[in-house]
This record gives structure tokens, sequence and C-alpha cells, in this order.
């Protein structure tokens, strides 16, 4: 049984056994990837992997983020975003809203939001039985509410299922102090295949 990534970056080729067994490179990405692909196998200081489980432990998945976080790709946009909590299939992540993270109106940047929804979705699919970041196929995002400058928002990514090739996730942002609802996402990302 082979699990296959099939986006152009440098994507760590699984076996069954969660062993790399190859790569595949196009792009700055791939950097991250690698050493997810380290981490997932418990090579990195501090990390271990269940390969029974098929998921990362919640300090090696706070050591990914991290490095996405901090590369030289467009999700440094969310470098401020901190891991509050996960459990399999489920991420909890925290932000301050600052200047940076704005539009012209002073309010969360709609695509910053988006790009919140992607990584934490990411995340939650990663912390999952499947242990896969996927490849994004489909986002929508439903802004309720706006977000301001100075407020703490939460980003809850939840893993509503996972099939053959497809893995799909719900992502609520609420403000942090009362609850309210900022935008909801959904994110449906393809696997690659389980043979």
């Amino acid at each position: 049984m082979r699990y296959r990534e099939s986006a152009c970056s440098e994507f760590p080729v699984f076996s069954s056994a969660r062993e790399v067994v190859g790569t595949r490179r196009c792009g700055q990405a791939g950097q991250v990837f690698s050493y997810s692909a380290a981490l997932l196998r418990g090579t990195a200081a501090n990390s271990t992997f269940d390969a029974t489980m098929a998921h990362v432990t919640i300090q090696t998945l706070r050591e990914v983020m991290k490095v996405m976080l901090e590369s030289p790709g467009f999700d440094r946009v969310a470098n401020k975003m901190k891991m509050v909590s996960a459990n399999p299939g489920k991420v909890v992540c925290e932000m301050k809203i600052e200047e940076q993270h704005t539009n012209r109106g002073g309010t969360l940047h709609g695509g910053l939001t988006a790009t919140l929804v992607d990584i934490v979705s990411t995340a939650a699919l990663m912390y999952s039985e499947r242990g896969a970041p996927g490849v994004s196929v489909d986002m929508n995002i439903t802004y309720m509410s706006s977000g301001k400058i100075g407020e703490e928002i939460l980003i809850t990514a939840e893993v509503l299922k996972q099939g053959k090739t497809l893995g799909f996730a719900n992502v609520n942002l609420t403000d942090k102090a009362t609850g309210r609802l900022i935008a909801q996402g959904r994110h449906t990302k393809h696997l690659g295949h389980q043979s």
C-alpha cells in the first residue's frame, strides 16, 4: 500500500509504514515539506511518530507549523498565529489581529482569513489518522462579521471526513472574548491515493 502526494512541490512519497520512499520537487514549499517528512519520520529533535495511528504528535505538529509560518513562502503572513490545542482531527489556533493583518478599512483582511482557513485545516488533516497535508481542491469562506485591530481570534479546524482520495474540513474564526463568529470556511483537499 502506498500513499502518493500529487502536488507540484517537494512532497514526501510514503510507504504504508509512513517511511519516506521518495520525493517530488517544484518550488520553495518543498523545503517545508522535506522538513515535515523528517518530522513525520521522527528524525527531527523531540519528535516521535506512531505509525499505527498514522498521526503526528502535538509537539511535531507545532514544529511543522512553525517551519511553515517562518518559511519564505506566503504562509509567513500568519506568523503571529499560535497553536492552542490539538486533538486527532481538530486543531485550535489563536492570533491577535494587528495592523499588518487588516485591509484598508482596518478590519481582518479576507485574503488572510482564507489563508488561516487553509493553514489550520491542513494542520487538522495532518493531525488525523491519515496524517496527510493534501493539496487544495476547493475552499469557500463565508464572512459573518469583521475582526478589528487588537481583537484576539480563535481559528478552530475540524476534519469532517477523509475518504480514499479527499479530505474535508470545517474552520470557524471566532472572537476569543465574545465567541462571535467572524468567518466560516470549508476546505476540500486531495490527500493522494491509497491502494
